[in-house]
């Protein structure tokens, strides 16, 4: 199957999603907070605060698994992004690091379909365009290297970044 036949982009809330993962923009305490983590806590209900709780943290760049409780997708997986500062290399790294991450865990559960926010681009002030730049760049270099996700899709909150991510896509080759 084609590349292009195997990402989306769509604007949508992430939490309506029926798919085997969505993916929570989180914080390193994996705490409440705003925006899409606000909203899937909310939908998810209080038994995804107290499995994140006991979990207690995650670092910058790396992905942690949980079940999705009233979601209507199967699992959530949680990245913590860097905060911007100016994406210096080490950043720009960790920012693919939570892609790379959330993959690793997504091909381990054998998991095909998964809706990723744009990552780091709401309190933690990525530029959009940076941050859906290197997030398409990591998304496909693995759907290139591995056949497990037959769905990836670029989950948009607002119309430009919808038009963002359908631009690239609309860029691969056949």
């Amino acid at each position: 199957m084609s590349l292009r036949l195997r990402i989306q982009a769509i604007e949508a809330d992430i939490t309506t999603l029926a798919l085997d993962a969505i993916v929570n923009a989180a914080n390193s305490a994996l705490m409440p907070g705003g925006g899409v983590d606000g909203a899937i806590r909310r939908k998810a209900g209080r038994e995804l605060d107290e499995e994140l709780y006991h979990i207690g943290r995650c670092r910058e760049g790396d992905a942690i698994i949980t079940a999705a409780y009233g979601l209507p997708a199967a699992c959530v997986i949680h990245t913590v992004a860097p905060v911007w500062t100016g994406a210096g290399a080490a950043q720009k790294k960790l920012l693919v690091r939570c892609y790379d991450s959330v993959l690793a865990l997504a091909d381990y559960h054998r998991l095909r379909s998964i809706a990723f926010p744009a990552i780091g681009t709401g309190a933690y002030g990525w530029p959009a365009d940076v941050a859906a730049k290197l997030a398409f760049k990591t998304v496909v270099a693995h759907l290139a290297a591995c056949d497990i996700q037959d769905c990836v899709i670029f989950c948009c909150f607002s119309r430009a970044d919808h038009e963002r991510y359908a631009g690239l896509i609309a860029a691969l080759p056949d």
